[in-house]
């Protein structure tokens, strides 16, 4: 019972320390894209790796306790393990901005002016991209709460709210595949029709 409570303790300042991390993140996210010059934006970006590195340390362990059969709601874990990764991928954004330099074929092309018929094609390829994107990681989040409604019951069968979740999620993934493959042969006459044009 002892192991318990602090377990449960170590749990609860770990979550504390990811709400503290990603409120940290938000501010020094914001003053990333609002810094006056490039010195400040790089110094800003050094320290938003650094906040994602503790993010990610702090994501290990909630999955190393999600793996475990010792605790018995894990929503609070799931949940924060999703906020740090919608963290990292805000993460990856900038990351990809930074490594694009002023005077590459990129970072010209981004100067050059594109006629407005273009610019809303690759609007269009770039909305198809992101929701494809979108609703895979969505599945891939619904297959992980699946997984750990399933290994988290000791018994063959499962309980009734577990059962009725692990179903609407399967509901969820079966939608959210079907319009992925719509999506998808969207995105694949749109290129097509880029390659025409």
């Amino acid at each position: 019972m002892a192991d318990k409570r602090k377990l449960q303790g170590e749990i609860d300042r770990c979550l504390k320390k990811v709400a503290e991390g990603v409120e940290q993140f938000d501010d020094i996210w914001q003053k990333v894209h609002n810094a006056a010059n490039a010195n400040q934006k790089e110094k800003y970006e050094a320290d938003l790796k650094k906040e994602i590195k503790k993010l990610q340390r702090l994501r290990d362990q909630i999955k190393t306790w999600m793996a475990s059969n010792d605790i018995k709601d894990k929503r609070p874990l799931v949940e924060n393990r999703k906020l740090i990764e919608t963290q990292m991928e805000r993460f990856k954004v900038v990351e990809r901005e930074t490594k694009t330099k002023a005077y590459s074929k990129e970072g010209l092309g981004l100067a050059a002016k594109v006629d407005p018929a273009q610019r809303e094609r690759e609007e269009a390829r770039a909305w198809l991209t992101d929701s494809i994107d979108s609703l895979n990681r969505q599945v891939d989040q619904f297959e992980s709460e699946i997984e750990s409604l399933i290994v988290g019951t000791k018994k063959k069968k499962l309980d009734r709210d577990r059962q009725e979740r692990s179903e609407e999620l399967q509901n969820w993934v079966e939608r959210h595949r079907y319009h992925v493959s719509k999506l998808e042969v969207l995105h694949f006459a749109h290129s097509k029709a880029l390659l025409i044009n």
